[in-house]
């Protein structure tokens, strides 16, 4: 795939991608996600619908699976303002008081505006909710202090006060704040538990991946624990020790397990139930999960202004639970 990037105008970007080769076939807007992480999909999904995104010249629907050859042409707004437009999203927030919150964040929900998103993100929603969040990192970023992935689930922490959130910050440099996830990964993992050191850094060709690389890659660290295993599938708890980009998508793939749908670094974009009774997949078929089956279950840091050690933890998704569902039913391991 050759990937070349040119601006027409300030505000608008201009994307041609011509497909060299196809691995396992994907619909338009779910290989256009995996390229732009930034993008959503319901947004990519919009901006199909508009023409705005286009196969060999011409308009397509979502649902239209790429081939070889295939050359795609996408012309996307790109945010020029530095305000922030507070959206009315409903938020599902666990925990709050004067100084920071817990949002349970849903999947398919960029955290704050970047590239061509410029709405609909966390940080829309919680500037909405909320008049009085950190400006550390400047107003397209109010409030936050780490992030998760587009379609990552699960527990995230949202900073009001300046103060706090520099502490916080400085908690996440040292390593002291404390984080679990919740995966499914392909495969039978081999130990109980296992600790992955491995070097993470930018892919050499494909500059929207992240890799292990030794020889640029920054320092990583991942402790994972068995949870349950299946026939071909394990569900695994990761604790990441450091905090970089992709890192237990990364991990998990280099030691041959990667995360079950993780369109970016697996094979497959979507996990269906013919998937796992080993058939071939018909037409009309409803996925089980067609995001990557990862889910940040837990989060402690120490509260500065409260003193003391704060700890908050939200259940499975929906859709990791109903994939955990199915292997139960349908890969047990034997008897």
């Amino acid at each position: 795939m050759n990937i070349m990037l040119q601006e027409s105008q300030a505000h608008v970007k201009e994307v041609t991608l011509e497909i060299k080769r196809v691995g396992e076939s994907k619909r338009i807007d779910r290989f256009i996600s995996s390229r732009f992480p930034d993008f959503s999909r319901t947004y990519i999904q919009k901006l199909v619908k508009e023409g705005a995104i286009v196969v060999n010249g011409n308009v397509v629907k979502s649902s239209y699976f790429i081939k070889k050859g295939d050359v795609i042409s996408a012309t996307v707004p790109v945010p020029e303002e530095t305000k922030i437009t507070p959206e009315d999203i409903p938020l599902n927030i666990i925990y709050e008081d004067d100084y920071l919150m817990l949002i349970n964040k849903p999947y398919d929900m960029v955290v704050h505006p970047a590239g061509g998103h410029p709405s609909g993100t966390l940080v829309n929603a919680v500037t909405f909710y909320c008049q009085n969040l950190s400006q550390i990192n400047g107003p397209l970023k109010a409030g936050i202090v780490h992030r998760l992935d587009r379609d990552t689930s699960g527990v995230m922490l949202v900073i009001k006060s300046d103060a706090v959130h520099s502490h916080i910050a400085m908690q996440f440099e040292k390593r002291l704040v404390k984080k679990e996830y919740f995966a499914v990964v392909e495969g039978e993992v081999a130990f109980d538990s296992n600790e992955i050191n491995m070097p993470i850094g930018r892919h050499r060709v494909d500059r929207q991946k992240m890799a292990v690389r030794r020889d640029t890659g920054k320092n990583a660290t991942s402790v994972y624990e068995v949870i349950e295993r299946f026939r071909g599938y394990t569900l695994v708890k990761v604790m990441p020790k450091t905090g970089r980009t992709h890192q237990i998508r990364v991990h998990m793939q280099a030691i041959g397990h990667p995360v079950v749908a993780d369109e970016m670094y697996s094979k497959y974009d979507a996990c269906f139930r013919s998937d796992l009774l080993g058939k071939e997949r018909a037409p009309d078929e409803e996925s089980i999960i067609e995001r990557q089956a990862l889910h940040a279950h837990r989060i402690e840091f120490f509260h500065p202004i409260l003193n003391k050690q704060m700890a908050f933890q939200v259940d499975m998704a929906e859709d990791i639970s109903f994939l955990v569902s199915a292997l139960r039913e349908l890969r047990p391991l034997r008897e």
